[in-house]
């Protein structure tokens, strides 16, 4: 599978520890997180699933110790709509960005589970494929090359800053997304 996860940021996840790793996962889904919260929030019976994404996000920055539950909260996730297979495809613009934020959860919980070095790129590949998009989507936007940094720091060994640069590209992201939805 080709990757846009660059080649030094995949050797570093296969070459590190776990905690590193852990780390990159945590902050590629806390970037992904506000796709999902923020365009299922309000729809009617996902409740569970928001309250269920967030915990997961949320324990997935606890980096000095894999997740214990990981295969079952994997288990949870893959019953979400955003999974599930659909002959017509995803064309909605709130539908794709929800999907590429469920996915890129989907790939963190094995990954923080097992230390699976692939489980982390494809977690990565699923954030740079939805910024990709986005980018296509807004002239001169600018969230591939962001999202490429944040990964690059994410395993930079100073993470001081991960968290809140995470919260922060999480939001742009958002905002970005709904700028598109009120175009159309």
């Amino acid at each position: 599978m080709q990757t846009l996860v660059k080649g030094a940021v995949a050797a570093a996840l296969r070459d590190g520890n776990d905690e590193s790793l852990r780390l990159y996962v945590a902050a590629c889904v806390e970037r992904m997180a506000p796709l999902f919260v923020g365009l299922r929030a309000g729809e009617p019976g996902r409740e569970a699933d928001l309250d269920f994404y967030v915990e997961s996000v949320r324990d997935l920055w606890h980096a000095d110790r894999p997740l214990a539950d990981a295969a079952e909260r994997v288990r949870l996730l893959e019953r979400f709509p955003e999974l599930q297979p659909n002959e017509e495809g995803i064309t909605d613009v709130a539908d794709t960005y929800a999907f590429f934020a469920a996915l890129s959860l989907r790939y963190a919980l094995p990954a923080h589970g097992s230390g699976s070095a692939d489980d982390a790129v494809a977690c990565g590949h699923a954030a740079l494929t939805a910024m990709g998009m986005l980018d296509r989507n807004l002239a001169g936007a600018g969230f591939l090359t962001e999202e490429q940094r944040l990964q690059s720091l994410s395993l930079s060994g100073d993470v001081s800053g991960l968290w809140d640069a995470s919260v922060t590209a999480g939001r742009e992201r958002f905002r970005a997304v709904l700028g598109r939805l009120s175009r159309r």
